[in-house]
């Protein structure tokens, strides 16, 4: 019994002490609940959903963190074991703006407050889906914030999804989601869009980032074919780092790995 109550002291101690330690810098962080047996702190910023798992015990040396792009919690394998390696795990809700501009200044603010705190200047970027539009424009943007890219099954051509000119079926609801997020008033503009990921691969290739991606070969909603493969030719073709890891049979879902040792092995490997 007094085991015990030593144990549940210092587990408080250490969520006390990790609250101060992000509630100086980062005051927005007003709650505390549980992700996957750690710590999680949320808020508002700007209005947005915010959230910041922490690790147990003492974060890593430099202070790594995993940024969520979409789907919080969401096949959060590799995320699970990253936080027991001293990663923070953290997530700044903009669905859903395409990652426009009102959505990277934003990230922009919400990324100088974490820097505040303490994080680390670059970031492990993870996007799933529509995720992995957000990350690659912001990755476009500031390429000295990353450290390195998970893409899972990612839209890199809105062309391909939510538009649905290729194989897949799109979306018309979110189709018109992404026009009123850029402005456009009608469909011939908007497919003259060019901030796709796989119309920014000059800015991408300059990060000099490793860039993982994890699809299905099956995928009915984002075609490989249409996306992750268009962007890794482009990408090698310019010197990129760049892997892709097929899933043969598998569709659009389930997202991720079951067993997450290769995603965490190419995250660690990046952020050391």
């Amino acid at each position: 019994m007094k085991k015990l109550f030593t144990f549940l002291l210092l587990t408080t101690a250490l969520r006390v002490s990790a609250q101060n330690e992000l509630a100086r810098p980062l005051p927005f962080l007003d709650k505390i609940t549980d992700f996957c047996g750690f710590t999680c702190y949320e808020g508002r910023f700007e209005g947005r959903a915010a959230k910041i798992v922490v690790p147990h015990g003492e974060p890593a040396a430099g202070k790594p963190w995993v940024w969520r792009a979409r789907f919080w919690g969401h096949e959060p394998q590799a995320d699970s074991v990253l936080l027991t390696r001293g990663f923070h795990v953290v997530y700044c809700d903009v669905a859903e703006m395409f990652a426009n501009e009102k959505c990277l200044g934003i990230w922009d603010r919400f990324y100088k407050a974490l820097r505040s705190a303490g994080f680390a200047q670059k970031a492990a970027m993870f996007g799933f889906s529509r995720g992995g539009f957000y990350v690659y424009r912001w990755a476009a943007r500031y390429p000295e914030r990353v450290a390195c890219v998970y893409a899972d099954a990612p839209v890199l051509d809105i062309r391909s999804w939510p538009l649905g000119e290729g194989a897949g079926p799109g979306d018309a609801k979110t189709w018109q989601t992404f026009l009123n997020d850029f402005g456009y008033t009608s469909e011939k503009a908007a497919k003259r869009f060019r901030g796709n990921p796989v119309d920014l691969v000059a800015e991408i290739v300059r990060g000099k980032y490793p860039m993982l991606h994890v699809c299905g070969e099956a995928d009915e909603v984002v075609p490989m074919a249409e996306n992750t493969d268009i962007f890794e030719q482009k990408i090698k073709a310019r010197g990129g780092n760049i892997r892709v890891i097929r899933k043969p049979g598998v569709g659009h879902h389930p997202h991720s790995l079951k067993d997450p040792t290769e995603i965490v092995t190419f995250v660690m490997s990046a952020c050391q």
